[in-house]
């Protein structure tokens, strides 16, 4: 079976020693290279081709996030294990988004070091638990005031919002529902505000990422 050919890059050289030192015990593990920062890691890939780099983030020179950006864009088949003293939203959320296929923290131990690589040479996502728990935490905080404020809307608004993102004119609108054009442009007023938005728009593609557009 070929091995995992793996470039180390962080810039302590004594945790890059400790990691080479770690897994030449696995035999479908080999590390073909270092390098102390992201310059250096991107000109070592073309040399080394190795199917996984172990990417710090904060390092002199270039940082992790835009060598991880760098190298999705120009070696998609090279995949990215982030392995960080930081755990969280503010470093995890934008190296995720760069194209990192994995997360582990130094903190880890060395058998979820050894599973994430092998997870992640495959093509496939790792996430350490504490991280997974991060990212949860983190759509629930945004998914939350968007829910209150959606139950916040009354029926009217409700309606209201439902037919501006079918396309109605205030005039179509007002004609169906017997209200004045004044109500139904006070009401989507009220609407913006209570949904935070600024466009009719913004408020269609509200309506769309919460499921409140009814065509019948």
């Amino acid at each position: 079976m070929p091995k995992i050919r793996i470039l180390l890059v962080d810039d302590h050289a004594i945790l890059r020693e400790g990691l080479r030192a770690l897994l030449c015990y696995y035999d479908d593990m080999e590390v073909v290279g270092e390098a102390q920062n992201g310059v250096e890691a991107l000109s070592r890939i073309d040399e080394l081709s190795p199917a996984v780099v172990v990417m710090d983030v904060a390092m002199p020179v270039m940082g992790g996030i835009e060598a991880t950006r760098l190298i999705h864009q120009t070696h998609p088949e090279v995949h990215v294990l982030v392995l960080t003293q930081y755990d969280d939203w503010r470093y995890i959320q934008p190296i995720l988004q760069a194209g990192a296929s994995g997360y582990v923290t130094k903190r880890a131990l060395g058998t979820d070091l050894i599973t994430a690589l092998r997870t992640v040479s495959r093509g496939e996502t790792f996430l350490q638990p504490n991280v997974a728990s991060t990212i949860a935490e983190q759509i629930r905080q945004q998914a939350e005031p968007a829910a209150i404020a959606t139950e916040s809307l009354t029926p009217r608004e409700q309606e209201i919002l439902n037919y501006i993102a079918l396309g109605k004119t205030n005039s179509q609108i007002a004609m169906t529902l017997t209200l004045s054009v004044k109500t139904v442009e006070w009401h989507r007023t009220n609407l913006m505000s209570k949904l935070n938005v600024h466009s009719v728009a913004e408020l269609v593609r509200y309506a769309l990422q919460h499921n409140l557009i009814d065509e019948e």
